[in-house]
Protein backbone atom coordinates (compact mmCIF):
# COMPACT_ATOMS: atom_id res chain seq x y z
CA UNK A 1 0.00 0.00 0.00
CA UNK A 2 1.53 3.22 -1.09
CA UNK A 3 0.11 6.96 0.05
CA UNK A 4 2.83 8.91 -1.37
CA UNK A 5 1.89 11.88 -3.88
CA UNK A 6 -1.91 11.49 -1.99
CA UNK A 7 -2.78 15.20 -0.36
CA UNK A 8 -5.19 15.45 2.08
CA UNK A 9 -6.38 18.63 4.09
CA UNK A 10 -7.94 18.57 8.06
CA UNK A 11 -9.59 21.82 9.43
CA UNK A 12 -10.92 21.16 12.41
CA UNK A 13 -10.61 21.41 16.02
CA UNK A 14 -6.96 21.19 16.93
CA UNK A 15 -5.80 20.68 20.76
CA UNK A 16 -2.32 19.11 22.94
CA UNK A 17 -2.94 15.54 24.57
CA UNK A 18 -1.10 15.74 27.19
CA UNK A 19 0.02 12.22 28.87
CA UNK A 20 1.22 12.03 32.82
CA UNK A 21 1.64 7.94 33.89
CA UNK A 22 2.65 6.80 36.81
CA UNK A 23 2.07 3.56 39.74
CA UNK A 24 -0.77 3.25 42.08
CA UNK A 25 0.13 1.76 45.25
CA UNK A 26 -1.92 3.49 48.11
CA UNK A 27 -5.28 5.59 48.35
CA UNK A 28 -4.44 8.90 49.44
CA UNK A 29 -5.38 9.33 53.42
CA UNK A 30 -6.72 13.19 52.52
CA UNK A 31 -9.62 11.66 50.12
CA UNK A 32 -10.72 8.40 48.77
CA UNK A 33 -8.41 9.00 45.48
CA UNK A 34 -5.63 7.37 44.06
CA UNK A 35 -1.96 8.48 44.66
CA UNK A 36 -0.20 8.72 41.06
CA UNK A 37 3.53 8.16 41.44
CA UNK A 38 4.85 9.95 38.69
CA UNK A 39 6.82 8.33 35.87
CA UNK A 40 6.34 9.70 32.52
CA UNK A 41 5.18 12.90 31.15
CA UNK A 42 4.75 13.23 27.08
CA UNK A 43 2.50 15.58 24.86
CA UNK A 44 1.05 14.66 21.25
CA UNK A 45 -1.40 16.61 18.96
CA UNK A 46 -4.81 15.49 19.69
CA UNK A 47 -7.65 16.09 17.94
CA UNK A 48 -8.07 17.52 14.24
CA UNK A 49 -4.26 17.45 14.66
CA UNK A 50 -4.29 13.62 15.61
CA UNK A 51 -6.04 13.35 12.60
CA UNK A 52 -3.46 15.18 10.59
CA UNK A 53 -0.50 13.23 12.17
CA UNK A 54 -2.32 9.71 11.40
CA UNK A 55 -2.57 11.07 7.68
CA UNK A 56 1.42 11.60 8.02
CA UNK A 57 2.13 8.45 9.53
CA UNK A 58 0.51 6.61 6.28
CA UNK A 59 3.17 9.03 4.63
CA UNK A 60 0.12 11.29 2.85
CA UNK A 61 0.80 15.14 2.24
CA UNK A 62 -1.48 16.87 5.06
CA UNK A 63 -2.31 20.43 5.80
CA UNK A 64 -3.57 21.35 8.54
CA UNK A 65 -5.81 24.43 9.56
CA UNK A 66 -7.28 25.41 12.39
CA UNK A 67 -7.08 28.11 15.67
CA UNK A 68 -5.08 27.79 18.18
CA UNK A 69 -3.63 30.47 21.31
CA UNK A 70 -0.57 32.47 21.36
CA UNK A 71 0.08 30.35 24.68
CA UNK A 72 2.46 27.46 25.76
CA UNK A 73 0.06 25.07 24.70
CA UNK A 74 -0.30 26.35 21.28
CA UNK A 75 3.79 26.52 21.06
CA UNK A 76 4.31 23.38 22.05
CA UNK A 77 1.94 22.10 19.72
CA UNK A 78 2.90 23.82 16.92
CA UNK A 79 6.45 22.55 17.59
CA UNK A 80 4.94 18.48 17.72
CA UNK A 81 3.39 19.21 14.47
CA UNK A 82 6.47 20.71 12.74
CA UNK A 83 8.45 17.51 14.84
CA UNK A 84 5.96 15.25 12.68
CA UNK A 85 6.58 17.07 9.20
CA UNK A 86 2.93 18.29 9.07
CA UNK A 87 2.05 21.44 7.10
CA UNK A 88 0.84 23.70 9.48
CA UNK A 89 -1.49 26.97 8.74
CA UNK A 90 -3.23 26.79 11.94
CA UNK A 91 -4.38 30.44 13.13
CA UNK A 92 -3.32 31.85 16.51
CA UNK A 93 -4.88 34.83 18.06
CA UNK A 94 -4.30 36.75 21.47
CA UNK A 95 -6.33 35.64 23.90
CA UNK A 96 -7.60 32.42 22.90
CA UNK A 97 -6.64 29.53 24.90
CA UNK A 98 -5.29 26.48 22.89
CA UNK A 99 -7.16 22.89 23.84
CA UNK A 100 -5.37 21.35 26.13
CA UNK A 101 -6.57 17.83 27.49
CA UNK A 102 -4.41 16.25 29.96
CA UNK A 103 -4.45 12.59 30.83
CA UNK A 104 -3.60 10.83 33.86
CA UNK A 105 -2.78 6.71 33.37
CA UNK A 106 -1.98 4.34 35.74
CA UNK A 107 -1.30 0.39 35.71
CA UNK A 108 -2.24 1.14 31.65
CA UNK A 109 -6.00 2.96 32.37
CA UNK A 110 -6.85 6.38 32.71
CA UNK A 111 -7.87 7.38 36.23
CA UNK A 112 -8.89 11.30 35.34
CA UNK A 113 -8.88 13.99 32.49
CA UNK A 114 -8.44 17.51 33.14
CA UNK A 115 -9.63 19.74 30.09
CA UNK A 116 -9.03 23.69 29.16
CA UNK A 117 -10.48 24.53 26.60
CA UNK A 118 -12.52 27.41 24.69
CA UNK A 119 -15.73 26.74 22.88
CA UNK A 120 -16.51 30.15 21.39
CA UNK A 121 -16.75 30.05 17.54
CA UNK A 122 -14.16 31.98 15.52
CA UNK A 123 -14.63 36.01 15.19
CA UNK A 124 -15.09 37.25 11.75
CA UNK A 125 -11.94 37.57 11.83
CA UNK A 126 -10.58 34.44 12.11
CA UNK A 127 -13.34 33.20 10.04
CA UNK A 128 -12.07 35.07 6.99
CA UNK A 129 -9.03 34.12 8.19
CA UNK A 130 -9.79 30.15 7.90
CA UNK A 131 -11.51 30.22 4.68
CA UNK A 132 -8.81 31.98 3.14
CA UNK A 133 -6.81 29.50 3.73
CA UNK A 134 -8.65 26.55 3.41
CA UNK A 135 -9.28 27.76 -0.33
CA UNK A 136 -5.44 27.85 -0.84
CA UNK A 137 -5.05 24.62 1.02
CA UNK A 138 -7.40 22.85 -1.20
CA UNK A 139 -5.94 23.15 -3.99
CA UNK A 140 -4.06 19.80 -5.63
CA UNK A 141 -5.89 17.77 -2.53
CA UNK A 142 -7.30 14.36 -2.89
CA UNK A 143 -9.89 14.89 0.24
CA UNK A 144 -11.45 17.15 2.85
CA UNK A 145 -11.72 15.92 6.38
CA UNK A 146 -13.49 18.28 8.84
CA UNK A 147 -12.61 16.96 12.38
CA UNK A 148 -15.11 18.33 14.48
CA UNK A 149 -14.88 17.80 18.11
CA UNK A 150 -16.87 21.11 19.54
CA UNK A 151 -14.60 23.17 20.52
CA UNK A 152 -15.53 26.08 18.11
CA UNK A 153 -13.86 26.22 14.68
CA UNK A 154 -16.72 24.42 12.96
CA UNK A 155 -19.73 25.36 15.01
CA UNK A 156 -22.52 28.14 13.79
CA UNK A 157 -21.67 31.25 15.42
CA UNK A 158 -25.22 32.95 17.24
CA UNK A 159 -25.47 34.81 13.86
CA UNK A 160 -24.14 33.49 10.33
CA UNK A 161 -22.97 30.24 9.30
CA UNK A 162 -20.77 27.64 10.28
CA UNK A 163 -17.20 27.84 8.44
CA UNK A 164 -18.65 24.31 7.15
CA UNK A 165 -20.97 25.61 4.57
CA UNK A 166 -18.67 27.93 2.40
CA UNK A 167 -15.81 24.84 2.78
CA UNK A 168 -18.15 22.33 1.65
CA UNK A 169 -19.01 24.13 -1.35
CA UNK A 170 -15.76 25.52 -2.35
CA UNK A 171 -14.58 21.43 -2.00
CA UNK A 172 -17.41 20.47 -3.75
CA UNK A 173 -16.61 23.04 -6.52
CA UNK A 174 -13.28 21.42 -7.09
CA UNK A 175 -14.49 17.90 -7.22
CA UNK A 176 -12.73 17.05 -3.56
CA UNK A 177 -14.76 14.71 -1.67
CA UNK A 178 -15.63 15.63 2.10
CA UNK A 179 -15.55 13.79 4.94
CA UNK A 180 -16.86 14.93 8.67
CA UNK A 181 -16.44 13.58 11.93
CA UNK A 182 -19.31 14.60 13.35
CA UNK A 183 -20.26 16.46 17.01
CA UNK A 184 -23.53 17.05 18.39
CA UNK A 185 -26.50 17.86 16.50
CA UNK A 186 -27.12 20.51 13.66
CA UNK A 187 -25.85 17.93 10.63
CA UNK A 188 -27.07 20.59 8.59
CA UNK A 189 -24.24 22.51 8.44
CA UNK A 190 -22.07 19.07 7.25
CA UNK A 191 -24.78 19.52 3.63
CA UNK A 192 -23.23 17.68 0.92
CA UNK A 193 -20.36 16.39 2.10
CA UNK A 194 -19.68 12.52 0.85
CA UNK A 195 -19.32 11.05 3.99
CA UNK A 196 -19.92 10.96 7.47
CA UNK A 197 -18.77 8.96 10.54
CA UNK A 198 -20.54 8.98 13.78
CA UNK A 199 -20.25 6.66 16.22
CA UNK A 200 -23.31 4.68 18.05
CA UNK A 201 -24.48 7.41 20.60
CA UNK A 202 -23.61 10.58 17.55
CA UNK A 203 -26.05 8.54 15.26
CA UNK A 204 -28.69 7.77 17.98
CA UNK A 205 -28.65 11.04 19.29
CA UNK A 206 -30.28 12.33 15.95
CA UNK A 207 -33.60 10.55 16.47
CA UNK A 208 -36.32 9.97 18.93
CA UNK A 209 -36.54 7.31 21.34
CA UNK A 210 -39.78 6.04 19.65
CA UNK A 211 -37.66 5.84 16.32
CA UNK A 212 -34.46 3.93 18.34
CA UNK A 213 -33.60 0.79 15.96
CA UNK A 214 -33.31 -2.93 16.95
CA UNK A 215 -32.38 -4.44 13.62
CA UNK A 216 -29.83 -4.15 10.71
CA UNK A 217 -33.18 -2.88 8.70
CA UNK A 218 -33.85 -0.21 10.97
CA UNK A 219 -30.11 1.16 11.29
CA UNK A 220 -30.05 1.00 7.24
CA UNK A 221 -34.18 3.06 7.25
CA UNK A 222 -32.20 5.99 9.82
CA UNK A 223 -28.81 6.40 7.95
CA UNK A 224 -31.32 6.37 4.33
CA UNK A 225 -33.18 9.42 6.33
CA UNK A 226 -30.30 11.02 7.78
CA UNK A 227 -28.16 10.71 3.92
CA UNK A 228 -31.78 12.12 2.21
CA UNK A 229 -31.96 14.74 4.32
CA UNK A 230 -28.50 16.08 4.23
CA UNK A 231 -27.70 15.47 0.81
CA UNK A 232 -24.58 12.49 2.13
CA UNK A 233 -23.29 10.29 -0.57
CA UNK A 234 -22.45 7.79 2.43
CA UNK A 235 -23.16 7.29 6.36
CA UNK A 236 -19.82 5.00 8.15
CA UNK A 237 -21.11 4.29 11.85
CA UNK A 238 -18.51 2.94 14.23
CA UNK A 239 -20.34 0.72 16.83
CA UNK A 240 -17.05 0.14 18.70
CA UNK A 241 -16.79 -3.71 19.84
CA UNK A 242 -19.33 -4.25 17.01
CA UNK A 243 -17.32 -3.06 13.90
CA UNK A 244 -18.77 -0.79 11.59
CA UNK A 245 -21.51 -0.18 8.81
CA UNK A 246 -20.90 1.35 5.77
CA UNK A 247 -24.54 3.13 4.26
CA UNK A 248 -24.66 4.54 0.63
CA UNK A 249 -27.10 6.31 -0.11
CA UNK A 250 -29.45 4.05 -2.17
CA UNK A 251 -27.09 1.07 -2.03
CA UNK A 252 -26.44 -1.76 0.18
CA UNK A 253 -24.86 -1.60 3.63
CA UNK A 254 -21.72 -3.00 3.92
CA UNK A 255 -21.32 -4.47 7.83
CA UNK A 256 -17.88 -5.13 9.04
CA UNK A 257 -16.64 -7.12 12.15
CA UNK A 258 -14.47 -5.39 14.20
CA UNK A 259 -11.35 -7.04 14.20
CA UNK A 260 -10.55 -8.82 17.39
CA UNK A 261 -7.82 -7.25 19.79
CA UNK A 262 -6.92 -6.36 23.08
CA UNK A 263 -8.41 -2.77 23.43
CA UNK A 264 -6.31 -0.65 25.95
CA UNK A 265 -7.66 2.72 25.25
CA UNK A 266 -10.07 4.19 23.04
CA UNK A 267 -8.67 7.45 22.75
CA UNK A 268 -8.20 8.42 18.91
CA UNK A 269 -9.65 5.55 17.54
CA UNK A 270 -12.11 7.75 15.20
CA UNK A 271 -9.71 9.87 14.33
CA UNK A 272 -7.35 7.01 13.01
CA UNK A 273 -10.68 5.69 10.94
CA UNK A 274 -11.53 8.73 9.44
CA UNK A 275 -8.03 9.83 8.45
CA UNK A 276 -6.98 6.06 6.93
CA UNK A 277 -10.70 6.52 4.99
CA UNK A 278 -9.72 10.03 3.61
CA UNK A 279 -6.42 8.38 2.60
CA UNK A 280 -8.18 5.38 1.40
CA UNK A 281 -11.01 7.64 -1.06
CA UNK A 282 -7.95 10.40 -1.91
CA UNK A 283 -5.92 7.55 -3.26
CA UNK A 284 -8.60 6.45 -5.26
CA UNK A 285 -10.14 3.26 -3.56
CA UNK A 286 -13.47 2.24 -3.69
CA UNK A 287 -16.10 2.93 -0.22
CA UNK A 288 -16.19 -0.20 0.95
CA UNK A 289 -12.59 -1.02 0.21
CA UNK A 290 -12.04 2.03 2.52
CA UNK A 291 -13.92 1.22 5.11
CA UNK A 292 -12.79 -2.25 5.37
CA UNK A 293 -9.20 -0.68 5.84
CA UNK A 294 -10.45 1.71 8.05
CA UNK A 295 -12.24 -1.17 10.24
CA UNK A 296 -8.68 -3.04 10.24
CA UNK A 297 -6.63 0.31 11.16
CA UNK A 298 -9.37 1.09 14.33
CA UNK A 299 -8.57 -2.16 15.63
CA UNK A 300 -4.52 -1.55 15.35
CA UNK A 301 -5.49 1.88 17.10
CA UNK A 302 -7.60 1.23 20.30
CA UNK A 303 -4.24 -1.38 21.13
CA UNK A 304 -2.87 1.59 21.90
CA UNK A 305 -2.57 3.46 25.32
CA UNK A 306 -3.34 7.51 24.56
CA UNK A 307 -3.87 9.29 21.36
CA UNK A 308 -1.18 7.25 19.07
CA UNK A 309 -1.37 7.01 15.35
CA UNK A 310 -0.98 3.83 13.22
CA UNK A 311 1.96 3.64 11.30
CA UNK A 312 1.58 2.77 7.19
CA UNK A 313 3.92 -0.37 8.46
CA UNK A 314 0.98 -1.57 10.92
CA UNK A 315 -1.27 -0.84 8.66
CA UNK A 316 0.71 -3.37 6.25
CA UNK A 317 1.39 -5.79 8.36
CA UNK A 318 -2.40 -5.79 9.33
CA UNK A 319 -3.68 -6.40 6.22
CA UNK A 320 -1.25 -9.23 5.18
CA UNK A 321 -1.03 -10.82 9.00
CA UNK A 322 -2.82 -14.05 8.07
CA UNK A 323 0.06 -14.76 5.40
CA UNK A 324 2.70 -13.49 7.00
CA UNK A 325 4.75 -13.44 9.98
CA UNK A 326 3.00 -10.97 12.52
CA UNK A 327 5.96 -10.68 15.02
CA UNK A 328 8.72 -10.09 12.24
CA UNK A 329 9.89 -6.47 12.64
CA UNK A 330 11.87 -3.95 10.44
CA UNK A 331 13.73 -1.84 12.62
CA UNK A 332 11.36 1.14 11.77
CA UNK A 333 8.57 -0.66 12.69
CA UNK A 334 9.95 -2.16 16.00
CA UNK A 335 10.64 1.18 17.10
CA UNK A 336 7.14 2.35 16.48
CA UNK A 337 6.13 -0.94 18.73
CA UNK A 338 8.68 -0.11 21.50
CA UNK A 339 6.91 3.21 21.45
CA UNK A 340 3.54 1.71 22.34
CA UNK A 341 4.96 -0.63 24.63
CA UNK A 342 7.04 1.76 26.82
CA UNK A 343 3.83 4.19 27.13
CA UNK A 344 2.39 1.17 28.75
CA UNK A 345 5.61 1.27 30.76
CA UNK A 346 6.82 -2.38 30.40
CA UNK A 347 9.85 -3.64 30.52
CA UNK A 348 11.82 -4.63 27.77
CA UNK A 349 14.02 -7.69 27.33
CA UNK A 350 16.68 -8.35 24.49
CA UNK A 351 18.54 -11.28 23.03
CA UNK A 352 20.31 -11.83 20.44
CA UNK A 353 21.78 -15.21 18.45
CA UNK A 354 21.44 -17.39 14.85
CA UNK A 355 18.68 -19.56 16.25
CA UNK A 356 19.61 -22.32 13.07
CA UNK A 357 18.13 -25.47 14.53
CA UNK A 358 15.30 -24.38 17.64
CA UNK A 359 16.41 -27.13 20.13
CA UNK A 360 15.82 -27.06 23.95
CA UNK A 361 18.91 -24.88 24.59
CA UNK A 362 17.00 -22.38 22.76
CA UNK A 363 13.74 -22.98 24.24
CA UNK A 364 15.10 -23.03 27.62
CA UNK A 365 16.93 -19.27 26.97
CA UNK A 366 13.61 -17.68 25.79
CA UNK A 367 11.65 -19.31 29.05
CA UNK A 368 14.57 -17.44 30.86
CA UNK A 369 14.30 -13.96 29.08
CA UNK A 370 10.90 -13.85 29.03
CA UNK A 371 10.69 -14.21 32.43
CA UNK A 372 12.44 -11.30 33.28
CA UNK A 373 10.31 -8.50 31.65
CA UNK A 374 6.77 -7.86 29.85
CA UNK A 375 8.09 -7.86 26.08
CA UNK A 376 11.16 -10.23 25.02
CA UNK A 377 12.83 -8.92 21.39
CA UNK A 378 14.72 -11.30 19.53
CA UNK A 379 17.60 -10.14 17.40
CA UNK A 380 17.88 -12.48 14.21
CA UNK A 381 21.45 -12.85 12.47
CA UNK A 382 20.29 -12.46 8.70
CA UNK A 383 21.78 -15.15 6.59
CA UNK A 384 24.96 -13.57 5.20
CA UNK A 385 25.81 -12.59 8.84
CA UNK A 386 25.06 -15.96 9.79
CA UNK A 387 27.98 -17.33 7.12
CA UNK A 388 30.50 -14.76 7.91
CA UNK A 389 30.16 -16.47 11.26
CA UNK A 390 29.78 -19.82 10.70
CA UNK A 391 31.27 -20.90 7.79
CA UNK A 392 29.89 -21.69 4.17
CA UNK A 393 27.31 -24.18 4.48
CA UNK A 394 25.33 -22.20 7.09
CA UNK A 395 22.93 -21.26 8.30
CA UNK A 396 20.48 -24.75 7.79
CA UNK A 397 17.50 -22.63 7.79
CA UNK A 398 16.64 -19.19 5.78
CA UNK A 399 16.27 -16.26 7.61
CA UNK A 400 12.74 -16.47 7.16
CA UNK A 401 11.86 -19.96 8.51
CA UNK A 402 14.38 -18.75 11.47
CA UNK A 403 12.21 -16.08 12.34
CA UNK A 404 9.09 -18.19 11.59
CA UNK A 405 9.87 -20.81 13.80
CA UNK A 406 11.18 -18.03 17.06
CA UNK A 407 7.67 -15.84 16.30
CA UNK A 408 6.27 -19.51 17.14
CA UNK A 409 7.88 -19.55 20.80
CA UNK A 410 5.76 -18.47 23.75
CA UNK A 411 7.27 -15.79 24.76
CA UNK A 412 8.78 -14.11 21.74
CA UNK A 413 7.15 -10.55 21.31
CA UNK A 414 9.21 -9.49 18.27
CA UNK A 415 12.06 -11.28 16.10
CA UNK A 416 14.35 -8.10 14.09
CA UNK A 417 16.93 -9.11 11.62
CA UNK A 418 20.28 -7.36 11.89
CA UNK A 419 23.04 -8.06 9.06
CA UNK A 420 26.02 -7.04 11.21
CA UNK A 421 28.54 -9.20 12.52
CA UNK A 422 27.55 -8.11 16.47
CA UNK A 423 23.87 -6.92 17.46
CA UNK A 424 25.31 -3.62 19.51
CA UNK A 425 23.92 -0.77 17.14
CA UNK A 426 20.29 -3.06 17.46
CA UNK A 427 20.62 -3.45 20.99
CA UNK A 428 21.75 0.67 20.69
CA UNK A 429 18.29 1.38 18.87
CA UNK A 430 16.16 -0.61 21.42
CA UNK A 431 17.56 0.59 24.24
CA UNK A 432 16.43 -2.81 26.51
CA UNK A 433 15.93 -2.67 30.21
CA UNK A 434 17.43 -6.17 30.03
CA UNK A 435 20.09 -7.77 28.32
CA UNK A 436 20.67 -11.58 27.88
CA UNK A 437 23.41 -14.05 26.56
CA UNK A 438 24.19 -17.60 27.74
CA UNK A 439 26.08 -18.01 30.13
CA UNK A 440 28.92 -19.32 28.79
CA UNK A 441 29.98 -15.61 28.02
CA UNK A 442 31.15 -13.73 31.16
CA UNK A 443 29.56 -10.28 31.70
CA UNK A 444 32.20 -8.07 30.36
CA UNK A 445 31.79 -10.09 27.18
CA UNK A 446 28.65 -9.61 26.16
CA UNK A 447 28.47 -7.20 23.58
CA UNK A 448 25.98 -4.00 24.38
CA UNK A 449 26.86 -4.90 27.76
CA UNK A 450 28.26 -1.49 28.96
CA UNK A 451 25.62 0.53 26.81
CA UNK A 452 22.73 -0.76 28.64
CA UNK A 453 24.28 -0.56 31.81
CA UNK A 454 25.15 3.48 31.04
CA UNK A 455 21.47 4.13 31.41
CA UNK A 456 20.52 1.93 34.50
CA UNK A 457 19.63 -1.33 32.45
CA UNK A 458 20.88 -4.54 33.55
CA UNK A 459 22.38 -7.73 32.07
CA UNK A 460 21.48 -11.11 32.96
CA UNK A 461 23.29 -14.61 32.00
CA UNK A 462 20.83 -17.21 31.40
CA UNK A 463 21.96 -21.00 32.44
CA UNK A 464 22.58 -23.16 29.43
CA UNK A 465 21.58 -26.79 28.62
CA UNK A 466 23.82 -29.07 28.94
CA UNK A 467 24.33 -31.12 25.67
CA UNK A 468 22.37 -28.95 23.17
CA UNK A 469 24.07 -26.94 20.41
CA UNK A 470 22.97 -26.26 16.45
CA UNK A 471 26.29 -27.72 15.55
CA UNK A 472 26.06 -30.78 17.17
CA UNK A 473 22.27 -31.49 15.43
CA UNK A 474 24.20 -30.85 12.15
CA UNK A 475 26.71 -33.34 12.95
CA UNK A 476 24.38 -36.19 14.09
CA UNK A 477 21.99 -35.04 10.73
CA UNK A 478 24.93 -35.43 8.49
CA UNK A 479 25.83 -39.46 10.47
CA UNK A 480 29.33 -37.68 11.65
Amino acid sequence: MDFSGVRVLVLGDVMLDHYITGGVQRISPEAPVPVVHVGRCWSVPGGAANVARNLSRLGVEVRLLGLAGTDASGDELCQALAAEGIGNAIIRTVGRRTTRKTRILAQGQQLLRLDEEDFSPPSPEESRALLEQARVCLEGCGALVLSDYAKGVLSSPPQGESLCVPVIHEARRLGIPVLVDPKGSQWGRYAKAQCITPNQAEFLAEFPQEDMPHTRQDYAELAGRVCSQHGFDHLLLTRGARGMALFPQGGEPCYLRAVAREVADVSGAGDTVIAVLAACIARGLAWAESARIANIAAGLAVAKVGTAPVSLHELAAALHEQAENPKLFSRKGLCEKLEEWRRKNETIVFTNGCFDLLHPGHISLIRQCASLGDRLVVGLNNDASVRRLKGPTRPIQNEQSRALLLAALQGVDAVVLFSEDTPLHLIQQVRPDVLVKGSDYSEDEVVGADFVKSYGGSVRLAALVDGCSTTGLARRIAGE
